[in-house]
């Protein structure tokens, strides 16, 4: 059996078939490129152009935090799921950090799997 790390798709690891799935299902984050410590900042992640049907939706998105240095990455810092038909998949979140590190977004597919996305943000004092 494979691990997890294995079975989620992003833009760099995808092949065959995936690749045409690469714009529709990878989590796009929007963020400042450099941010205050401590201060919050909004954060926006979204999915799409992708179908929200029942029998083809996005049905939530996870967002984490791996920060620079710290021992045990990465903290999760949101979940948020979506039902077919009534919400997008599309959440804004405020968010504060203390040091640099990488947003990682994940996004499931009921039809195509789990989708990761991701940004590095700098952090100044």
């Amino acid at each position: 059996m494979s691990s997890l790390r294995e079975l989620i798709y992003s833009p760099e690891k995808a092949s065959g078939e995936a690749i045409s799935k690469v714009e529709s299902h990878t989590p796009k984050i929007e963020v400042p490129e450099e941010v205050k410590a401590g201060e919050p900042f909004t954060v926006k992640i979204s999915v799409g152009p992708h179908p929200n049907k029942v029998e083809h939706s996005i049905r939530w998105i996870e967002l984490y935090f791996a920060e620079d240095g710290r021992t045990f990455n990465p903290v999760m810092i949101s979940r948020v799921f979506f039902s077919p038909e009534y919400a997008e998949p599309e959440v804004v979140l405020k968010i504060s950090v203390k040091k640099a590190g990488t947003l990682i977004a994940l996004g499931y597919c009921n039809l195509h799997g789990l989708w990761e996305g991701s940004k590095y943000i700098k952090v100044t004092q």
